[in-house]
């Protein structure tokens, strides 16, 4: 089932994005090609064909430059390059061209907001002092106080504690996320310079499209009393500027990674001189409520359409809770600010609701992001040992938080014992023993897995779904049903009890068995319609 040739739901190849099926690959955690226990480019380039056959159309990558690893990647000390545990910048090259071979194009993640506190450039920054032009790369403050003693303002940083860090010669920088990533300074025109090279660096070598991660915050009032660095007007003539840079090549897609309440803000983004797309994060953080998930449909619809924006739609990715293990709770919401870490969750109903969000995150009308493991139906990896921790957020909480890493967790592939054939080493954070259930050697022969599902469902969307338009069709209390220009309809009962099929000629996938001519409680149905 490889494909060929680019797959989409437009005939348009510049417009590939608009309906494609997106794997994120957090590239640590995917495979390990040299035994060393950390995912790395062999190892990706060697689980090609099992994306291939699961049906994607790019992979987006985090992170994969040179870095200190404070943050996970996301504290970068080279955009031009690879990290060297991940492999080198030819074989980066070689991955592009093995993943277009195959039909598959690759995103990857640029970090605007912050570098490396071991960056050439801040290296430069500490050694040439107060006042001077290499200072003015980043947000460098005198402190208040007598002497200087105070930070310039009460700023807490995203990950808990000051976001200010002093330097010895007493002048301070603020970090929004942690001391090891100083942020810049956007008004800077060297920044912005800079950033339209690296841009250019990877559209050069084949990159299809940019996340940019932290899109928002990259210009800050530090006059202000309040912490004021979020959606500040003076961002989008910087994504002008990207955009500028990526209409040069064709087809090049930049997405944001934009998380904002205002939707009227929100949308802003997506003006046509600006991103082409970003992340649905009001989808993602929805709970398993009927009425609840039809206003988060209706409200991406409403802020995109008039825009001429694709949607996103996202259930999961490597900062949130996974599905499986939140749809279980009684809370089924995500909030970045209470992971319910610890609340009960049943793994029974928890993989039946992630089964059926799969297929209504598929049948809607754009682009559709998978993150890794989440074909596998992982769990969130909750008991890990405190000493293998290694989330910042996890230290700088105190150890009250417990992170990220749950979701981060080294994927199964085969085998019945750890590693799982993620590589010959043992992987940097462990894997539950019970995994050996879930391995992608097992799911693949199951007609029931969840891996059967998403390769199923992915291929069909290919063909049936992707970008386009959807009508809501009449539904009891606790249905959602639609119906996309395809002809397909998609039935989902959240009503706790079995619901009734509308009028339709077949059943071409569900997420559980019917219960026949019903639909059981939490359970997602695709229909070719009447």
């Amino acid at each position: 089932m490889s494909g060929s040739a680019f797959p989409g739901a437009t005939p348009d190849p510049q417009a590939w994005w608009r309906g494609a099926a997106i794997y994120q690959v957090y590239l640590r955690s995917f495979a390990d090609g040299n035994g060393d226990g950390v995912g790395d480019l062999a190892g990706l380039r060697a689980r090609l064909p099992y994306l291939s056959d699961l049906g994607v159309g790019a992979i987006w990558l985090n992170p994969w430059y040179p870095s200190p690893m404070a943050d996970g990647g996301y504290d970068v000390a080279d955009y031009r390059d690879i990290e060297p545990a991940f492999g080198t910048l030819a074989e980066a090259e070689a991955f592009i061209a093995e993943a277009h071979g195959l039909g598959i194009r690759t995103i990857i993640d640029i970090v605007p907001n912050h570098g490396s506190d071991q960056q050439e450039w801040f290296v430069q920054a500490l050694r040439a002092g107060p006042g001077s032009p290499e200072r003015e790369r980043f947000l460098f403050r005198a402190g208040r106080g007598e002497n200087g003693e105070l930070p310039p303002n009460d700023w807490k940083s995203i990950f808990g504690g000051p976001a200010w860090t002093r330097v010895p010669d007493g002048e301070w920088y603020l970090h929004l996320f942690a001391p090891e990533q100083p942020d810049f300074n956007w008004a800077n025109p060297e920044v912005v310079a800079e950033f339209h090279d690296v841009l250019r660096f990877w559209f050069d070598r084949g990159v299809d499209g940019i996340r940019i991660d932290s899109a928002a915050v990259l210009i800050k009032d530090l006059d202000s009393e309040e912490e004021s660095y979020t959606d500040h007007d003076g961002v989008h003539e910087i994504y002008r500027g990207w955009r500028r840079v990526a209409d040069e090549y064709g087809g090049r897609i930049l997405i944001g990674e934009v998380w904002l309440p205002d939707q009227e803000r929100f949308a802003r983004y997506l003006r046509p001189d600006e991103m082409h797309t970003a992340f649905n994060f009001d989808f993602l953080a929805c709970p398993w409520e009927p009425d609840a998930l039809r206003r988060s449909i209706d409200l991406t619809l409403a802020t995109h359409v008039p825009l001429g924006a694709p949607p996103t739609w996202v259930l999961s990715n490597h900062d949130v809770t996974r599905p499986v293990t939140r749809y279980g709770r009684a809370d089924t919401s995500f909030d970045h600010a209470d992971r319910k870490h610890g609340m009960p969750s049943d793994p029974v109903l928890g993989e039946r609701r992630a089964r059926a969000a799969a297929l209504l995150a598929m049948a809607l009308p754009g682009g559709l992001y998978v993150y890794q493991g989440e074909e596998l139906g992982l769990p969130e990896v909750e008991d890990l040992p405190d000493e293998a921790r290694q989330d910042p957020i996890w230290f700088r909480s105190g150890h009250t938080d417990l992170g990220r890493d749950g979701c981060r967790v080294p994927l199964p592939w085969s085998g019945d014992e750890p590693p799982f054939g993620f590589g010959a080493g043992r992987p940097w954070l462990p894997q539950p023993p019970e995994w050996k259930a879930l391995t992608a050697e097992v799911q693949v022969a199951d007609p029931a897995s969840m891996l059967t599902l998403y390769r199923t469902g992915l291929h069909l969307r290919r063909v049936l779904l992707g970008d386009g338009t959807m009508t809501w069709l009449d539904a009891q209390d606790g249905v959602l049903a639609f119906r996309r220009e395809s002809g397909l309809i998609c039935v989902v009962n959240l009503t706790g009890r079995p619901a009734g099929l509308p009028p339709h000629e077949s059943v071409l996938l569900a997420s559980g068995p019917l219960d026949g001519g019903l639909l059981p409680a939490d359970t997602a149905v695709w229909l070719r319609g009447a």
